[in-house]
């Protein structure tokens, strides 16, 4: 980490900014397992669509979620697993004594 731009360091404070939200984090624990349309999402979240759809962009626009067409469907998941490796990282951390 040594060789660490300020770009990178702004990159890596957008992610963790995108991820400090409540919302958009059940979000993403939601689609971890695998693909969802953004009407089980909701339907798993307690949230309007539409609330959600916004989220998944905003997801999108950086990276955490990534989308694939299926017919008329749009289907959501996790963007590689790097994702994954910062929350599970993260919730050892809060967890540990």
């Amino acid at each position: 980490m040594d060789n660490v731009s300020v770009q990178d360091i702004d990159r890596v404070s957008q992610i963790f900014k995108v991820l400090s939200d409540v919302t958009r984090l059940k979000i993403v624990l939601a689609v971890k397992a695998g693909e969802k349309n953004v009407t089980t999402i909701a339907n798993e979240v307690g949230m309007e669509q539409s609330a959600v759809s916004h989220q998944l962009r905003l997801l999108r626009d950086n990276r955490v979620v990534k989308t694939r067409r299926q017919g008329k469907a749009i289907l959501y998941t996790v963007d590689d697993a790097h994702v994954l490796d910062i929350l599970e990282q993260t919730f050892k951390h809060i967890q540990h004594h």
